[in-house]
């Protein structure tokens, strides 16, 4: 079924709907002449290869982004965990050449950074909000995958030429999501450093008092 549904709303098959649909028009205002109906076929036939031609051929298998969505579910560090892992693997995979290598190495950066501050989160006596507690999951679990998920499924020509509605590529709109992303991982990294940092001040003055000089009267 999920197969079917591929192919249906593949762009090249709507290029093939929409070339028989004209067929038919004119068939039916007589402008074709004594043409039989097989005529639609043959218009559907020449749409869907316009069509491939530009977006590439429609498929039933699942392509390799497809399977990058993920559960929060679970203990937060396994599931960001699964899911960083599956969007390095991604992105190392590289389906059809489709991430260019600076733009690869920038989601591996991030992965990494977020691996950091799993880290960092594990070992910190600070604590995130529960707002930022949700962002950091998240930023893991789906905000990455369905970003390089929802950019993948563009095509490649697409993405790198043409202007959506903000003025900018898909592509380039992707490398402006992605920096938002790196933004926000360093300020949750900066915020528990500060925790950190704040307690350690507190016990380094705690241990001055306890055991520093003290004053002979």
């Amino acid at each position: 079924m999920n197969g079917l549904l591929r192919w249906l709303n593949a762009p090249a098959n709507w290029c093939g709907l929409l070339a028989a649909t004209g067929v038919l028009v004119l068939k039916a205002l007589g402008l074709l002449g004594t043409l039989g109906l097989g005529v639609a076929a043959l218009g559907y036939g020449a749409g869907l290869a316009a069509g491939a031609l530009w977006w590439g051929w429609p498929s039933t298998k699942e392509d390799a982004w497809e399977a990058l969505k993920f559960e929060d579910e679970g203990d937060a560090r396994e599931a960001m965990g699964r899911a960083l892992s599956g969007v390095r693997r991604l992105t190392e995979h590289n389906p059809g050449n489709r991430i260019p290598a600076p733009l690869a190495q920038r989601i591996q950066r991030l992965c990494e950074r977020l691996e950091g501050l799993l880290d960092q989160w594990e070992r910190s006596r600070g604590q995130l909000s529960l707002q930022e507690t949700f962002h950091a999951r998240h930023i893991a679990i789906s905000y990455l995958p369905q970003a390089l998920n929802t950019y993948l499924s563009i095509p490649p020509q697409f993405a790198t030429t043409k202007l959506l509605a903000n003025g900018k590529t898909a592509q380039t709109t992707f490398e402006g999501v992605l920096a938002e992303l790196e933004t926000k991982v360093e300020q949750l990294g900066d915020d528990l450093a500060s925790q950190d940092a704040q307690a350690f001040l507190r016990h380094s003055e705690f241990l001055t008092q306890k055991f520093g000089p003290k004053d002979i009267a």
